[in-house]
């Protein structure tokens, strides 16, 4: 049985609340509607759909140990792009060149550059997104836009997060700007809580995303 099945997720009475068993605690299936999460546990839970994006809410018990990352940005990696411009956090190892695939935007370009920074702070601390529980993330419009660019957000944000079919535990292939649909980045089952924001800038010039989450640790 796959790792990522449902039963190993521990769905809870009802459907809707969810433990994934990748944090501090695990479930069991029933007896919690009512009650607060056991001191080891992370209970997410989950709107009715066979594989949401993201959590409507997680519970954490009071022994749970809880990482913290600063809010990131993406890394100004491309040096062909004009300083300060959006341009220059386009990460050519990912993106050759700067160059884009078809349909991929500028916005989505640096949420993977942020999503991988985001990653390796987490094993930094020996955290792992496969333990994020709740996400923020602040996306400013890019220029000449009339609005900040959440389907390209919401594109890279499910290379890293909420790309594995909870059904069958196998990954679910996404597309990359308007290319065919491809495995996943990084093969991932959680589904944290999370807000995306639109702000009218944000710290850095050139940043258009800024990401900061929370992770558990598990049991030691």
């Amino acid at each position: 049985m796959s790792r990522f099945s449902r039963r190993r997720l521990g769905a809870v009475a009802g459907g809707t609340a969810v433990t994934f068993g990748v944090g501090a605690g695990t479930a069991s299936a029933g007896g919690h509607r009512g009650k607060g999460p056991r001191p080891t546990e992370v209970r997410f839970n989950l709107p009715q759909s066979a594989n949401p994006s993201i959590a409507n809410g997680v519970a954490v018990g009071s022994a749970v140990a809880v990482y913290t990352s600063s809010g990131l940005g993406p890394a100004a990696a491309n040096p062909g792009a004009p300083p300060g411009s959006p341009e220059q956090y386009v990460d050519p190892s990912v993106f050759p060149d700067g160059a884009m695939p078809a349909g991929v935007t500028v916005t989505e370009a640096q949420a993977w550059n942020t999503l991988q920074r985001i990653v390796d702070n987490l094993v930094e601390m020996d955290a792992k997104p496969q333990h994020v529980i709740t996400m923020k993330c602040y996306l400013k419009r890019p220029p000449g836009a009339a609005d900040a660019d959440y389907a390209g957000w919401n594109r890279a944000y499910r290379h890293f997060f909420a790309n594995v079919d909870l059904g069958t535990g196998r990954p679910i292939a996404m597309p990359i700007g308007t290319t065919p649909p491809v495995r996943p980045h990084l093969v991932n089952a959680a589904r944290p809580a999370r807000a995306t924001t639109e702000v009218a800038g944000l710290a850095v010039p050139g940043w258009l995303v800024e990401v900061e989450v929370q992770a558990t640790y598990s049991a030691r």
